[in-house]
């Protein structure tokens, strides 16, 4: 949070900026019952009529890719990509497993604000609370900065939200730095678009029955390029070499443990029900 002493004047003197960009430490826990979190940081571009959330590698590898005329496509499906129009609460969600997806969602959120307090650095924040996605959550904010935005799909403060975090200790959102772009920062290349491929437009209950078809069969795609594939080459699933389509039952069933318990949802209240032994 130390980091974050330019994040004032940079607002103050940016007025003609296009992108105000912030960097979060992004923690979580993909296993609820883990003891360590796992750490990511992410962007939140606040531009002139749309705010994006997405991770920070995937900036820094869309730009190795414009200098040195790449096209390498990264993407981590534990970590939320999303945007919204300015002052709203439409998100757009990315999502990639199989295939790539976009979801609209509406995530409205009451806050409840406290007169608690406490000072991090040099700046005053005030702690806020809500219900959302099927947790509880606790927001600090600084009402000096003009802007009622924050991590994830967490906004409409009266002011910038420099942490938020969940309840039960799996996800927590803190503020590290802030800076200004000149221009609005094109994100086509790797947020609107994946290796080239436009998102397939689903809603969320359509997307949940996707998720629970992988889970079900989760090496599909997998086994038929085995039975199709000439025997000229080397097949290997979680360190397996494949030999014969009989290994694949006992892998599916390796592969789904792993997804049960690799499976903790920002929002709780969505989470697909995968099928219990």
């Amino acid at each position: 949070m130390k980091k974050c002493f330019f994040l004032l004047l940079l607002l103050s003197i940016a007025a003609n900026a296009q992108t105000h960009r912030f960097i979060y430490e992004y923690q979580f826990k993909s296993d609820s019952l883990a003891k360590e979190f796992r750490k990511e940081n992410m962007v939140l571009d606040i531009n002139p009529t749309e705010v994006k959330f997405y991770p920070y590698f995937q900036a820094e590898n869309d730009s190795i890719n414009k200098i040195r005329n790449y096209s390498n496509s990264s993407w981590d499906d534990e970590v939320p990509t999303l945007k919204r129009e300015r002052n709203t609460n439409r998100n757009i969600n990315y999502v990639l497993f199989n295939d790539f997806f976009a979801v609209k969602t509406s995530d409205e959120m009451v806050w409840i604000l406290t007169p608690d307090t406490k000072k991090v650095g040099s700046y005053n924040l005030q702690k806020a609370t809500t219900k959302f996605g099927g947790r509880k959550w606790t927001a600090w904010f600084n009402t000096e900065v003009n802007s009622n935005e924050g991590p994830y799909k967490f906004r409409g403060l009266p002011g910038l939200i420099f942490e938020v975090a969940d309840d039960k200790n799996n996800f927590k959102f803190s503020l590290l730095k802030s800076y200004q772009l000149k221009d609005t920062y094109d994100t086509s290349g790797f947020m609107e678009s994946f290796a080239g491929k436009k998102p397939i437009m689903v809603d969320e209950k359509t997307l949940n029955k996707k998720r629970l078809e992988l889970f079900n069969d989760p090496l599909y795609e997998f086994k038929e390029k085995f039975k199709n594939d000439d025997g000229s080459t080397n097949f290997s699933v979680m360190g397996v070499k494949i030999k014969s389509l009989d290994q694949f039952k006992e892998l599916t069933v390796k592969l789904q443990d792993k997804l049960r318990q690799d499976y903790n949802p920002i929002e709780l209240d969505k989470a697909v029900h995968y099928p219990i032994k």
